[in-house]
């Protein structure tokens, strides 16, 4: 059996597939394997916790018998490096975002999504297995060339996707709720392909109709900084400013204090590999509204509302009888605490050793 299976990702910075990474590295030195991580850039806050992919063969020593392990999400050096490596190669794909999304927003953001969609081609004839964080994107990996694939869900624990909600945050948002209206939610990169603007239009009209106090909350980083200019921008123009927070990236405690104090997670993202923020909204016991777009119905399962089209009205009328049917509601937070269980950490564990055991032996 090898001695040693090494991780190679283009960056490794806090983040699902980061976290996904830490998990998968634990993993297997429990089982007893050897298990660097090779990345070309490092987030400060993981400082010590990886080597640069040009290490791997020169300070530390390449064996026949090691296998390396690409964790996969744009185009990099590090996919070339372990294009170019001789070692058994296992691919584990995350997705990557369609170059449409970008190309009128970012242009400079398509290169490298290109580049990440010829590599994951070029990688096919050399890996040995490709494993697929979603069915979704199996699909992809099929349309690629790729021959032995499996479906293995993002390893994460349930436990350490929220942590204490920040005091703070907790405070201001409870002033906040205090005045009245609904609170809505949404995690994830503001991208063009998680489609903010859909969610903005349609909470524009769910306040003209049926609930003038209501908020929106949409925390996480711009992707695209003439997209995030644009919302911005979108939102002053319908008269929302002071309705619509686009609170940027939190801390784990703020996260947490969002999740806390929010009354629907609602999600019209049209490109997901996965949606790690889905999981967090079960385990906040929040009900969700979501668009029924590539891995979502896969990831939320029964646990939330799916729409088979997100116009404005249908959106605003579907969290509209979520916030005032009682019965539905705690039907989908119920859903929700028994959909998490399917993804516990104990049994995505097993499945990604079962799906990886061929390639040790």
């Amino acid at each position: 059996m090898p001695r040693a299976v090494h991780q190679f990702v283009p960056t490794y910075e806090p983040g699902a597939v980061g976290a996904h990474l830490a998990q998968v590295q634990r993993l297997l030195q429990d089982r007893g394997y050897e298990s660097d991580v090779f990345t070309e850039h490092l987030h400060p806050s993981l400082e010590g916790r990886a080597q640069p992919f040009t290490h791997y063969g020169r300070e530390v020593p390449a064996r026949a018998d090691d296998v390396l392990l690409y964790q996969s999400a744009i185009g990099s050096v590090v996919g070339d490096f372990v294009l170019n490596r001789p070692e058994p190669l296992v691919i584990n794909h995350h997705n990557i975002t369609p170059i449409e999304y970008f190309a009128a927003w970012e242009p400079d953001i398509i290169w490298g999504l290109q580049w990440g969609f010829q590599q994951l081609e070029a990688l096919a004839p050399r890996t040995r297995l490709a494993i697929a964080v979603s069915e979704f994107n199996r699909a992809d990996l099929a349309q690629l060339g790729y021959a032995d694939t499996a479906v293995v869900p993002i390893l994460l624990d349930p436990a350490e996707l929220l942590s204490e909600p920040d005091p703070g945050v907790v405070a201001r948002l409870a002033t906040a709720r205090a005045a009245g209206g609904a609170q809505w939610l949404f995690v994830g990169r503001v991208a063009p392909n998680k489609a903010q603007h859909d969610l903005v239009k349609a909470f524009a009209l769910y306040r003209r109709v049926y609930d003038p106090a209501a908020r929106l909350q949409i925390v996480g980083g711009p992707a695209s900084a003439s997209y995030w200019g644009a919302l911005e921008r979108f939102v002053r123009v319908l008269g929302l400013g002071e309705a619509v927070e686009l609170a940027g990236p939190m801390s784990s405690g703020g996260l947490a204090a969002a999740y806390a104090h929010a009354d629907v997670f609602v999600c019209l993202s049209e490109h997901e590999g996965f949606c790690v923020p889905l999981l967090e909204a079960m385990l906040a016991e929040l009900p969700i509204v979501a668009y029924a777009a590539a891995a979502v119905p896969e990831t939320l399962g029964d646990a939330g509302v799916l729409l088979a089209e997100k116009g404005p009205a249908t959106v605003a009328a579907a969290v509209h009888r979520v916030m005032n049917d009682a019965a539905l509601r705690a039907g989908l937070v119920a859903a929700g605490t028994a959909r998490v269980f399917d993804f516990a950490l104990d049994r995505t564990r097993e499945q990604f050793m079962a799906a990886l055991e061929p390639v040790l032996q």
